[in-house]
């Protein structure tokens, strides 16, 4: 069975409201959990049809709910525990609770903008994914997704969705275990010449804000795609497999291929 993945041209229907996404991308940075649950909403399918209008409102009542719970913890019960402090203890506990959550949203958009839009993932039309095979499926949910690298600690603080590409082919499995099945997921990329995409930390959340100004302005070309992943060279089976967690300094994909994507042969069983 053959798959091939195409690209889609993000200009083809260019809007000049996008002028304005560099700008509210960092206003849902700062605020991204209210921006989730507003994007939960799908609007779209409402204005389709898809969706009722009582469905929305049910919704509507469930976000409304977890919202005020929130307020009412972060800006009414522990600032009035701050309140035989005095007025400096209440406003302190404020300021500090809004910082949190701030840092706490800019942190969680980081992780999981960097899992998904980096230059090096590959997106998907509607159109696309009708009819895909479950080989077809896998390998979409391996060219969409972006690992991030860093320490244990890093993995730790960001609930492992580092292994963002592990994340999107075993979104059951306990996210402890993503470490363990990393290497045999490489294994599979280099078997079978699918890239595996990775990178530092910074050097994947760069792409993302890059992609988005890109993405803001008609025109541009588009970024290059990773090639079939590649371990070390020189490295051998034996030292591959005692080594398992090692990831390549130039962040795990093969040379950068031409933009029009890569065709894989799935295997028959």
């Amino acid at each position: 069975l053959g798959y091939e993945i195409m690209r889609i041209d993000p200009h083809q229907r260019w809007n000049p409201v996008y002028l304005a996404q560099p700008f509210y991308n960092l206003v849902l940075a700062a605020f991204f959990e209210w921006g989730v649950a507003f994007h939960d909403l799908d609007l779209e399918a409402l204005r389709k049809g898809e969706k009722s209008k009582e469905e929305l409102l049910r919704q509507l009542k469930g976000m409304g709910g977890k919202a005020a719970t929130q307020v009412a913890k972060d800006y009414v019960a522990y600032p009035l525990l701050s309140a035989p402090l005095g007025k400096d203890g209440v406003k302190a506990t404020l300021k500090a609770n809004f910082t949190a959550n701030i840092i706490r949203n800019v942190w969680a958009y980081a992780i999981i903008f960097c899992g998904h839009f980096p230059d090096q993932t590959y997106t998907f039309s509607q159109k696309e994914v009708e009819d895909e095979s479950r080989g077809g499926f896998y390998v979409r949910q391996l060219l969409g997704a972006a690992n991030i690298e860093g320490s244990p600690m890093f993995h730790v603080i960001s609930g492992n969705l580092g292994y963002q590409v592990e994340h999107h082919l075993y979104p059951d499995m306990p996210s402890t275990r993503y470490a363990e099945i990393a290497p045999r997921v490489k294994d599979i990329c280099e078997r079978y010449g699918l890239p595996y995409n990775t990178g530092p930390f910074l050097k994947q959340l760069g792409m993302v804000q890059r992609t988005i100004l890109r993405l803001a302005f008609p025109g541009g070309k588009p970024r290059p795609k990773p090639g079939p992943y590649k371990p070390d060279d020189g490295e051998a089976p034996t030292e591959r497999k005692r080594n398992l967690f090692q990831r390549r300094k130039d962040g795990g994909s093969g040379p950068e291929q031409s933009s029009d994507g890569v065709r894989v042969s799935m295997p028959q069983s």
